[in-house]
């Protein structure tokens, strides 16, 4: 019993030990200065990016702007043309009505 404690302990002990090794020169690694260039290429690009991407979210709102603006001036003008229509529809009852009346009396 006493051997298998011995071997987990000492693989638990060998697979920390390889562990804070790996975490100290992945450390090294990613503080270096190369590593640092890399980041901040990186972040660059990202920036780049960004600033295009507003450039083009900017560009697609006021588009939308203009759709809206244009979409109102034509429910607009439809709303006019309806109430023309009903307008005109009533007044051609009314004199529909006018001569049916008139040609009863006659």
């Amino acid at each position: 019993m006493l051997d298998c404690l011995k071997k987990i302990t000492w693989k638990k002990t060998g697979i920390f030990t390889a562990g804070v090794l790996f975490g100290t020169a992945g450390l090294k690694v990613l503080s270096s200065s190369d590593a640092k260039k890399f980041y901040t290429n990186c972040t660059a690009a990202i920036l780049r990016g960004k600033d295009c991407l507003m450039k083009v979210a900017s560009s697609v709102q006021e588009n939308a702007e203009d759709i809206y603006a244009d979409a109102k001036i034509i429910n607009e003008e439809r709303e006019a043309a309806a109430e023309f229509e009903d307008a005109y529809d009533e007044e051609n009852e009314e004199v529909t009505e006018e001569e049916t009346t008139e040609t009863e009396e006659a």
